[in-house]
């Protein structure tokens, strides 16, 4: 059996591919995931079609080679917390940008249930001006 650990490695492989599918394999139907207030697509947004218009079809519009760069997994028990940079090109200005971030996830007998996003919008809205 997939640990959260394993589960949420497996999200951020599929997303260094560009996998949407495989990224999505193990979000629940009913997910809560929250973009962090001043971030480009800020909110939170129920069920993965959600998710995938609202954050990443919105992200990929706007910005040229955005992308999560992890660089550290904590195994927290029903959480697990993710460490990395955040990379990408404005396309409207482009300013590149590089700004730290931490996701914290939960998830539920194998399921990811839920999302939130914690980063340094200024550098992210410093690239948007």
């Amino acid at each position: 059996m997939r640990t959260h650990l394993n589960i949420i490695a497996d999200h951020y492989a599929a997303s260094t591919r560009q996998d949407t599918a495989a990224m999505m394999a193990d979000v629940a139907p009913d997910v809560r995931w929250t973009e962090m207030a001043g971030f480009p697509c800020a909110g939170t947004w129920v069920g993965p079609e959600q998710v995938i218009e609202q954050v990443f079809q919105a992200l990929g519009a706007a910005w040229t080679s955005y992308r999560f760069e992890l660089q550290e997994l904590i195994d927290a028990g029903d959480r697990v917390i993710a460490l990395g940079v955040y990379h990408g090109t404005y396309g409207k200005t482009g300013k590149s940008m590089q700004a730290r971030v931490a996701h914290v996830w939960r998830l539920e007998n194998g399921k990811m249930v839920q999302f939130e996003q914690f980063t340094d919008t200024l550098l992210v809205a410093q690239a948007m001006t």
